[in-house]
């Protein structure tokens, strides 16, 4: 397995919370989100990562309208 690129990472990620402590950690991130049933910010678009639902069935909303 490589090695996590966190800097590279921080750059792309689209998440807004400032207290989170796995930005730029991706597995980490989709590990806690996933154990939560809801899925990273990176798959939702800007204006719906704002409301920080995550859920799968905000996911499945969001993607079916589009």
């Amino acid at each position: 397995m490589t090695e996590c690129n966190v800097e590279e990472n921080v750059a792309e990620c689209s998440c807004t919370y400032t207290g989170c402590d796995r930005k730029g950690r991706c597995c980490e991130c989709l590990r806690y989100h996933w154990s939560h049933r809801e899925l990273p910010a990176c798959l939702f678009p800007p204006d719906v990562e704002r409301t920080y639902d995550r859920s799968l069935e905000r996911f499945i909303a969001v993607h079916r309208r589009r």
